[in-house]
């Protein structure tokens, strides 16, 4: 029998020899507002984010152009990632992704581990977040007086505000914010384009292949430098995996998942690795600095009224979009965990908007702890907060490829049937991608630093997983036992 036959039969016809297809009764109870606009735009703001707005500029300033490089690499492997996950969500659609997924292929205990990675991903990435909104609130006069963690407090409780009213209202959300993203970084780019075709003067120089060639060339300060911050990047890359998740609240996943997910690539080379060119062509690398958007240095640099002002609105919008979607998706992870009882009951609850507030308000509450890590060290939260994202992150994608190893060995065996969506060249890109995420981790302790520390800090992280599992088994395992006398 072919493993190769359409989505659409894919979604209604149940896997050979395998009985009734996989539920999951955390994809139960949620509206299918979610339209393909919504998805799509999803799927770019995932792609663009508070990695490249705020991260890039440090980044740049510690590798210099081959930062380019960095991001080109880290997004082939993100793309890997999402078509292995397109792949499994047009096999069966769930707001649980790659949690459900796990639960099907690797039991409860790999459920378990892939959720709580997935809230350590994005608990931390809150942080980040709303550290990243104060900071760029201090770009103005009026704010620059008012303490880092208040400004913190107050972009959580807006954005949280706005998650609890509805998914409808979410997707709406994310849509303009992601207009706005990509219509910034569109006119910038044009902006940037124009000024290294006329060679117009940028704070003194004049752009093009010479700014790189006079200050170091791409590989200024060496190539270790380059792969140190790889794993800063794969941060950059942290929500392309969302567009699965919001695939359990939309209504034809098939046709629109498809197209989602294979823009991305293109969306990657232009927007990252095309803005990390320009940047670099426009101003030399020292120019940049991890205390400002490197976007909003050059529109300062270019003396233009209110243009740095304008650019600072935006990554300030990234920002917020950025911890929308992270209280979003680990309000629908945790929910599919409590129901299996791997998560606190309350993450189970739902709202009258159909959204599950118990785990969005968990998240928030680690946002909390974040406005004390703001009040307590403002300087460093940023960087604290971006290693452990960066593990969850890690420990995410790896998790969706095993999944997708697993799934592919049971398509061998004619247990389930692929869709004609399919990762291209597996197993052999899970492998590959598998590798790569044990590669970014050596990295980042070979860097020393905070880097090393958070890699020190995986014992205490399997630790608390291997704890908590004898914590919640003996619920798991009567709630499974429910279901099947159900």
């Amino acid at each position: 029998m072919s493993d190769r036959i359409t989505a659409a039969e894919t979604l209604v016809a149940a896997p050979p020899a395998a009985g009734p297809p996989h539920v999951d009764a955390g994809d139960a109870g949620y509206s299918k507002d979610l339209k393909s606009r919504h998805i799509n735009m999803i799927a770019i703001g995932g792609a663009i984010g508070t990695g490249l707005f705020l991260g890039a500029g440090g980044r740049l300033a510690g590798a210099g152009p081959s930062l380019a490089i960095a991001y080109a690499v880290c997004g082939v492997f993100a793309f890997f990632v999402v078509r292995a996950l397109g792949e499994l969500v047009l096999y069966r659609p769930s707001s649980g992704a790659f949690v459900s997924y796990a639960r099907e292929f690797m039991g409860e205990k790999g459920a378990f581990a892939a959720g709580w990675l997935y809230f350590l991903n994005w608990a931390t990435t809150a942080v980040a977040d709303i550290t990243a909104a104060a900071t760029y609130a201090h770009f103005w006069g009026m704010f620059s007086d008012i303490p880092q963690w208040i400004l913190a407090l107050i972009a959580l409780a807006v954005v949280l505000t706005a998650n609890l009213i509805s998914v409808k209202y979410f997707g709406e959300m994310e849509f303009w914010f992601a207009i706005i993203k990509v219509g910034a970084l569109v006119a910038f780019m044009l902006i940037g384009i124009f000024l290294v075709v006329t060679q117009h003067p940028v704070d003194g120089h004049t752009p093009g292949f010479s700014t790189i060639t006079d200050s170091g060339g791409i590989f200024p300060v060496g190539m270790l430098p380059m792969l140190l911050v790889i794993q800063g990047v794969v941060f950059a890359y942290a929500s392309v995996e969302l567009c699965g998740v919001a695939a359990g609240e939309t209504k034809s996943p098939e046709k629109i998942m498809p197209k989602a997910i294979n823009s991305i690539m293109w969306r990657v080379g232009l927007f990252y690795v095309g803005s990390v060119v320009l940047l670099a062509l426009l101003l030399p690398y020292t120019s940049y600095s991890g205390d400002q958007s490197p976007f909003v240095t050059v529109m300062d640099k270019l003396g233009i009224p209110g243009a740095a002002g304008v650019m600072n609105l935006v990554v300030l919008t990234a920002a917020l979009s950025s911890l929308n979607s992270g209280l979003y998706s680990t309000g629908r992870i945790l929910r599919s965990m409590a129901l299996s009882g791997s998560a606190p009951k309350f993450t189970g609850r739902m709202n009258k908007g159909q959204v599950p507030y118990g785990g969005i308000l968990l998240t928030a509450g680690f946002g909390v702890l974040g406005v004390g890590l703001n009040y307590v060290m403002p300087g460093e939260a940023f960087e604290i907060v971006l290693n452990f994202a960066s593990i969850g992150i890690l420990g995410t994608w790896g998790m969706i490829m095993l999944c997708s190893l697993l799934f592919w060995h049971r398509s061998r065996d004619g247990r389930v049937t692929r869709p004609s969506y399919q990762l291209p060249w597996a197993p052999y890109t899970q492998i590959v991608t598998l590798a790569f995420l044990a590669t970014v981790v050596f990295l980042m302790w070979w860097g020393g630093g905070v880097g090393r520390t958070t890699v020190m800090c995986l014992p205490l992280i399997a630790a608390a997983l291997v704890g908590g599992w004898f914590v919640v088994r003996r619920r798991v395992n009567d709630l499974a036992q429910e279901r099947e006398d159900a």
